[in-house]
């Protein structure tokens, strides 16, 4: 009887041992659901929660009818003038502190001389590191010039109240900085109809740029109809900014021989008055299209429908980090004969523009002239990458052939990303290396083209390696 009692103690003692075991196994197992959950909750938050604060600010820059007008061959003047000539800064703000600014301005180009200078006083008076701050000329053909290219020089006073306006710009911009966090929304629409590759094969090999182009065989390279848009909403649903970006050269006003944002900048202004926020225009890789087709005021509303739209479609989008890095490129002036460039250019425009033939011919070569003892210097510029969230933004110092902005998009590590030409500087066109065995005036040397041929690839290559350095930093 005792040792049967001695079995059952045994096995009554067996059966609470395992029932512990289970419970504290089946408790940690609850334990670990529990923290996994939680951490699934907390990657979550951190991977969807994303406002960002936004503020945003439009300076007007003022312009007289004796200032020289940038975009042509030789010197020009207008009366007049139709919209706003601006600087727009868009100014960003992470809850981590992080922040960007990104700056449009109405003027045909500006190098380094001036935007180094503006982006260390807006460092300086916002705090906003130099590496996150964009500053993108629209490229419009119709604003007092400021830079000294062809047959004239820049207008200083107007360059010195271009300078001033995109540092008030980005200083109103980052005091006006939203309380509350704003919404971000993107959706990448599309305008194929304003703008087409401009440089045309014509029946003599040679490559269109002014007179007939009746005898045209193809175009030689790609048109890009991207037309990303980003938007920020405040809680209160209203939008405090709008970005958008497309990539046709900014030529065309409505009425004749006036100062003008040209149909980019027009279009965005219409479309300010319409939803009372700041609406930004950023030039994409334009070097190579043209709106050789349409009127201005018909492109301005075709852009301003496509902008509409887009909009329309956007979704909103985490902003989980703000990013933006910066680094010196080098190039070198281009060797040339200039006997030979003397007979490509003056052929073409004997044959394509007879009646100025003269003083087209005349104008390359005295630019020839300056960069003759310049041949094989080493030169330096920015190249510049910044991220919205998972949107990436390029910012290249060039009239950047389109060709190459396709090569960035198609190689960025992100699945959205879009380029800004003529940022942070000016050096001239940027084709590439077919581009450059075609010929055409986009190759002709000058000081609008003077990059050695290959330095647009080697561009695309950095900038390439700059958005890897983003994406790996997230």
């Amino acid at each position: 009887m005792n040792a049967l009692f001695q079995i059952a103690s045994i096995q009554k003692l067996r059966y609470q041992t395992r029932k512990r075991q289970f419970e504290m196994t089946f408790k940690k197992w609850l334990i670990v659901v529990a923290v996994v959950a939680i951490s699934a909750r907390i990657v979550e938050s951190a991977s969807t929660d994303g406002g960002v604060q936004v503020g945003a600010a439009r300076v007007d820059m003022d312009a007289t009818d004796s200032m020289t007008i940038g975009g042509g061959i030789g010197p020009g003047t207008v009366m007049g003038q139709e919209g706003k000539l601006s600087a727009v800064a868009v100014v960003l703000r992470h809850k981590n502190g992080t922040r960007l600014a990104i700056v449009a301005c109405d003027v045909l180009m500006l190098t380094r001389d001036l935007l180094d200078p503006a982006i260390a006083e807006i460092e300086k008076s916002c705090g906003i590191p130099a590496a996150q701050i964009l500053i993108n000329a629209t490229h419009t053909h119709h604003a007092p010039s400021t830079v000294t290219v062809h047959g004239y020089k820049r207008d200083e006073a107007f360059s010195q109240i271009a300078r001033q306006a995109i540092v008030t710009a980005v200083e109103r911009a980052n005091r006006s900085l939203s309380n509350d966090d704003c919404r971000f929304l993107f959706h990448l629409g599309e305008e194929k109809t304003v703008g087409k590759n401009s440089r045309l094969l014509l029946s003599d090999n040679t490559i269109y740029w002014i007179g007939p182009h009746d005898d045209e065989v193809r175009p030689t390279g790609p048109f890009d109809p991207q037309l990303p848009v980003l938007a920020f909403r405040d809680p209160a649903d209203k939008l405090r900014a709008v970005i958008f970006n497309h990539s046709t050269h900014t030529i065309g006003t409505l009425k004749p021989g006036v100062r003008s944002p040209s149909f980019y900048g027009l279009a965005a202004q219409e479309l300010e008055a319409k939803w009372g926020c700041p609406v930004s225009f950023l030039e994409g890789a334009s070097g190579s299209t043209h709106n050789l087709d349409l009127k201005a005021d018909e492109a301005m509303r075709r852009i301003g429908r496509a902008v509409e739209a887009t909009l329309a479609d956007a979704s909103e989008r985490p902003v989980n980090r703000l990013g933006g890095v910066k680094r010196s490129f080098r190039f070198k002036v281009r060797d040339f004969d200039d006997a030979t460039e003397d007979v490509i250019v003056t052929k073409y425009c004997e044959k394509r523009a007879p009646s100025h033939s003269k003083q087209i011919v005349d104008v390359f070569r005295n630019q020839r002239a300056v960069l003759l003892p310049q041949r094989g210097q080493q030169r330096e510029t920015w190249i510049q990458a910044m991220v919205i969230g998972d949107i990436a933004l390029v910012g290249v110092p060039a009239e950047f052939f389109t060709q190459l902005g396709v090569d960035i998009k198609q190689r960025s590590p992100f699945k959205y990303t879009f380029v800004a030409e003529l940022a942070n500087d000016w050096i001239g066109y940027l084709p590439n290396r077919e581009a450059h065995e075609l010929g055409g005036y986009q190759t002709w040397t000058g000081l609008h083209s003077y990059a050695e041929p290959g330095t647009g690839e080697r561009m695309v290559d950095e900038t390439v390696n700059l958005l890897k350095e983003l994406e790996g930093q997230k």
